[in-house]
């Protein structure tokens, strides 16, 4: 079963982080990232740029219509998500929970009810 984990955040929260603590929350970060792969329950992991990066994109005459975005009404927004595939739902939330900052702050975990792989 496949599994997406989320996390959120918001630009005051990465602001209060001290920047001399950064290297030691990417390698613990990585270093679940790199538990996981080895098990082969985590198919990728991603960070997102800060939401200030995003686009939004509609279409417009047939052609890409690119706007400023999203247009967030909470202060949250998606900040990193990983993908697992897992044998139950139940092991889903033993590794969301795993996560470096699980005592701290949640992750989201979403079961994939449809999955067209691209590499089809």
């Amino acid at each position: 079963m496949k599994f997406l984990l989320l996390i959120y955040g918001n630009q005051e929260k990465w602001d209060s982080f001290p920047a001399e603590s950064w290297p030691e929350a990417i390698a613990k970060q990585e270093a679940f990232n790199a538990k996981y792969r080895e098990t082969g329950e985590l198919l990728g992991s991603y960070g997102l740029a800060d939401a200030a990066n995003a686009r939004l994109v509609r279409r417009k005459d047939g052609a890409p219509a690119v706007t400023d975005g999203p247009y967030l009404e909470t202060k949250e927004y998606m900040a990193s998500f990983w993908l697992l595939d897992c044998e139950s739902e139940r092991r889903a939330h033993e590794i969301a929970a795993d996560m470096p900052w699980a005592d701290t702050a949640p992750t989201e975990v979403w079961p994939i009810l449809h999955d067209s792989a691209a590499d089809l």
